[in-house]
């Protein structure tokens, strides 16, 4: 049955006052147009949808049936319509976000806080991983934006920088280096070394800097967990080089840290996005409100620096 919409509506509105003119009225339409309305419909349905006296209208059974079913699906339709006219306003959608465990944990939450409360109708996941993992989720579609390191030029993706962060040494209170102000690359010379994987970006990065200062340190352990890492030191098997959005997450370890000089080092921390697939509107607001972080955030820490 080639029904419209329309036609669904103005059935209800007769249904609903129990007279054509009140209908017409609420409506503001002539109520021959109304009545015209009523009469197609009936005719497309093969049915009487409503008794006409000259004192009342009663709607039939079979026009009780059909309005029942009518306001379901216009009740549907204004539903989607809201929806979608959420979607193109960027109260409604999904955003899917993928980041490095640290700025999940430390970057992220100021900011995720502040959308969230401007935009309650969106559903928002946040999804961690190492750098290649997440940089995969942006390329394969997965995610809509990711917040990543970003070490080398990424010349399939749209790479905008929102901070950096200086890499470190820590170790244990009870460390030679505790009495140290200062440290450069050179002084991590042959000194016991616990490492991240070799996936991992600040392992990545770490291998730069030592390649740079001409520096072997002595590799005990490695690991891709940052607590375990923390852990290890914290039990004098050796220092570590983090970052310092990572700081805040050894916290429970009790370390202390320096940071490293000479060549001084630091992360390139940026929103990562595939030009190639457009962003819905929620995702844009997710990206502008970063860009309201940057401009009104404190430093994290004083090794951290918004651009």
């Amino acid at each position: 049955m080639d029904l419209t919409f329309q036609q669904l509506r103005l059935v209800l509105a007769v249904h609903d006052a129990g007279s054509f003119t009140l209908a017409a009225d609420n409506l503001h339409l002539a109520q021959s147009s109304m009545s015209r309305t009523v009469r197609e419909v009936e005719r497309k349905l093969g049915i009487t949808l409503f008794q006409r006296t000259t004192r009342n209208l009663v709607t039939t059974p079979e026009g009780d049936e059909f309005c029942r079913v009518a306001r379901r699906v216009v009740e549907a339709f204004d539903a989607g319509i809201n929806h979608f006219e959420g979607f193109l306003a960027g109260s409604r959608g999904r955003v899917r976000i993928a980041a490095l465990p640290s700025l999940a944990a430390i970057l992220l939450p100021p900011v995720v806080s502040a959308y969230r409360a401007a935009h309650p109708g969106v559903d928002l996941s946040i999804a961690d991983g190492m750098s290649d993992e997440v940089l995969q989720q942006v390329r394969s579609g997965e995610v809509d934006l990711a917040v990543t390191v970003t070490a080398e030029p990424l010349p399939d993706l749209d790479v905008r920088p929102i901070a950096t962060d200086q890499f470190c040494c820590v170790f244990p209170p009870q460390h030679r280096f505790s009495r140290r102000r200062n440290l450069n690359w050179a002084d991590l010379e042959g000194e016991p070394h616990i490492a991240f994987e070799p996936t991992s970006s600040i392992r990545q990065h770490a291998e730069r800097a030592f390649a740079t200062a001409q520096v072997r340190p002595e590799l005990v352990l490695e690991s891709r967990n940052i607590a375990t890492v923390a852990g290890l030191v914290a039990a004098g098997l050796g220092v570590a080089v983090m970052p310092g959005l990572v700081l805040p997450l050894v916290q429970f370890a009790n370390l202390e840290h320096r940071p490293l000089n000479d060549p001084e080092t630091r992360r390139q921390i940026a929103v990562v996005r595939d030009p190639h697939r457009p962003l819905a509107a929620a995702s844009e607001a997710f990206m502008t409100a970063i860009t309201e972080a940057q401009r009104s955030a404190e430093p994290l820490t004083p090794e951290v620096a918004w651009l």
